[in-house]
């Protein structure tokens, strides 16, 4: 038995069946096509076309704010539901001037729009924005809850990450904005790891503009290169070339110098960043047109000592000497006074060197 409503066309412009509703006036709710089944689909579509769509709905008036296709589900599958079986898309949605896609839910439970990735071995995203022109890829938006939340079991994977891909720009991976009272970004970490880790290849691994408040400790050390001193930059003259370890006085321009003289009061500490100690904490680092180094006030670092004038041992008070940059035992307390750089943290029997020393002015 043929079909009851069946429909053939042979042409490109001519559909197989037609349904249209002339009616006009009341609720406007009449129906072009109509399909009903008890147990299959109301309405299927085919096609070979690589151009057209199987099933198309097109909204011809161009003021009306209703879908062109339109699904609705009384139990709890899916309104709309779109798979694809190639690399083409399940469910695609654009828009010349306003959403692509649009979802929205009054449940508790599950999401206005979701994405799921169900490949194991692969890398494909569960939900995937791209901008060409300057709007967000993807916005979040939320009136009582989390704009934008992410979870993962990943170990090797943040559970949400931003990563700017313009090597010449200057914007952040992530940017965060806090309008009342709360941080802009926070961070938590229940486990052994940081609330908050930032590493950078040659600038600064956390730049911060205003003050900073920490309740636990401060440590400084990147396991290779331990931070052992508290260093300040001072202006040093042009024209000497100082290496990490020399100590230096203050001159009679207020710049820092090679000492050059036994029992120094002038003396301003040594010359930060030799041997195994570097900064733990920097002060006074600012762009300057003069040469500018680090210098260590307070803390442990490695000095450049000379032994010919008395061996050095550990607990010695040393002070500057005659030899350029060099820190000697100070032998005389009266003279030290004053011009003592700190403790002996290693023994110098002879000779000249550089050894670790307690930076203690006095």
């Amino acid at each position: 038995m043929a079909n009851p409503y069946e429909g053939d066309s042979i042409t490109t412009t001519q559909a197989g069946l037609t349904g249209r509703n002339t009616a006009s006036g009341g609720n406007g709710n009449g129906i072009g096509v109509l399909g009903k089944s008890a147990n299959g689909e109301g309405v299927h579509g085919e096609t070979d076309s690589t151009q057209f769509a199987a099933v198309a709905g097109i909204e011809l008036n161009a003021k009306s704010n209703i879908a062109a296709v339109y699904g609705e589900q009384r139990g709890n599958g899916p309104g709309v539901y779109g798979i694809a079986k190639g690399q083409g898309h399940g469910v695609f949605g654009g828009s010349a001037t306003g959403e692509g896609v649009h979802g929205e839910t009054n449940s508790t439970q599950y999401a206005a729009v979701a994405g799921i990735n169900l490949n194991l071995s692969g890398a494909g995203a569960g939900v995937y924005g791209q901008s060409l022109a300057k709007g967000p890829a993807v916005i979040g938006h939320s009136d009582d809850g989390e704009g934008v939340h992410g979870e993962t079991y990943s170990s090797q994977f943040a559970a949400v990450a931003g990563i700017q891909l313009n090597t010449s720009g200057t914007i952040a991976a992530v940017y965060g904005e806090q309008r009342g009272n709360g941080p802009g970004v926070y961070g938590i970490a229940k486990g052994s790891g940081a609330g908050v880790f930032g590493t950078s290849a040659s600038g600064y691994a956390g730049h911060f503009e205003g003050n900073v408040f920490a309740t636990g400790t401060v440590i400084a050390n990147d396991h290779v290169c331990a931070g052992g001193d508290c260093a300040e930059d001072f202006d040093v003259v042009a024209s000497e070339q100082i290496e990490p370890g020399s100590v230096m006085v203050i001159d009679e321009d207020g710049c820092l110098k090679e000492s050059r003289e036994a029992y120094d009061k002038r003396v301003a500490g040594v010359v930060s960043g030799g041997g195994d100690y570097k900064p733990g904490i920097l002060l006074d680092k600012k762009p300057s047109a003069t040469n500018r180094l680090p210098v260590a006030l307070v803390g442990k670092v490695y000095c450049k000592a000379d032994a010919g004038y008395t061996p050095i041992e550990v607990g010695d008070l040393l002070t500057t000497s005659a030899t350029a940059g060099h820190a000697m035992k100070a032998l005389d307390p009266l003279n030290a006074f004053g011009a003592v750089i700190g403790k002996a943290l290693r023994p110098l029997k002879a000779g000249r060197g550089l050894i670790p020393i307690l930076v203690a002015l006095q």
